[in-house]
């Protein structure tokens, strides 16, 4: 795949993590799919939504077989990965965060999304991963909080963590009712992430995971952002709101490694 088809995180990669945060790029889907779409239920081809997975798993060094992801329904529920049971099979479990504990090598936690947010954490002491899907209902519930909470129960420590946070939907692309708004601007401490335009609320989802991050114990230094708006940048992205169910789902995906 070429550099058009993922964006990396330099945080993840300098600690020796492999991933990726898959752009629509690369890939075989054609039509609203076009090219690297990852999910079936929105109405892909099978045998292109395969090709795609394998493409993904080559630039992740692992078996197309061996990318876990979740039926992903914008709650807080984590789900481990240790790859003792088939992809299809762990599809089967709902949930919004796939963890991988230590020593589960060889596969990797991923979870797919269009306009919400990908987070990718990883315990540069351990070599445990996680991948996070937020939506603005897995923010307000707090999935990233829990999805940290249950990688450090795996860990058994507090560990070293380190996170990068995907492209979304943006601020300025990301207008909400005044009742949303509301909820979001609960949802952590930072300031500012709720910008009033001419008709509606705007919302900063990227200052909110990052100080949702921070809350549970991750230095700034220890977040990256890897930017992009799902939204503004057709030519990049999938986006749920811009183009309809009818559309492309993207790939983020974190490999553990080794102590």
């Amino acid at each position: 795949m070429n550099e058009a088809s993922l964006l990396e995180s330099p945080l993840l990669g300098r600690a020796g993590f492999r991933h990726a945060f898959f752009t629509r790029n690369g890939g075989v889907s054609t039509g609203p799919y076009q090219s690297l779409s990852f999910s079936l239920a929105v109405g892909d081809e099978p045998g292109n939504v395969a090709e795609n997975l394998r493409r993904a798993a080559g630039a992740l060094g692992v078996p197309s077989e061996r990318i876990y992801y979740l039926s992903q329904v914008h709650g807080r529920q984590t789900q481990l990965a240790d790859g003792g049971e088939t992809p299809a099979r762990f599809l089967e479990r709902e949930g919004d965060a796939v963890i991988a504990v230590p020593g589960a090598l060889g596969l990797a936690c991923a979870v797919r999304s269009a306009d919400c947010v990908p987070i990718l954490v990883a315990d540069r002491a351990t070599g445990a991963v996680a991948a996070i899907h937020a939506g603005w209902r897995g923010v307000v519930a707090g999935v990233v909080g829990a999805a940290v909470s249950a990688l450090r129960e795996q860990t058994g420590q507090r560990g070293d963590l380190i996170a990068a946070i995907g492209p979304h939907i943006s601020l300025r692309a990301f207008e909400v009712s005044d009742e949303v708004a509301a909820e979001l601007a609960r949802a952590s401490d930072a300031t500012d992430v709720v910008h009033h335009g001419a008709t509606r609320p705007h919302v900063d989802l990227r200052r909110i995971v990052r100080a949702q991050l921070a809350a549970a114990g991750l230095e700034s230094s220890a977040i990256d952002d890897v930017q992009g708006c799902t939204v503004s940048e057709p030519e990049r992205f999938f986006s749920f709101r811009r183009d309809g169910a009818k559309s492309g789902r993207h790939l983020s995906a974190i490999v553990p490694r080794l102590p």
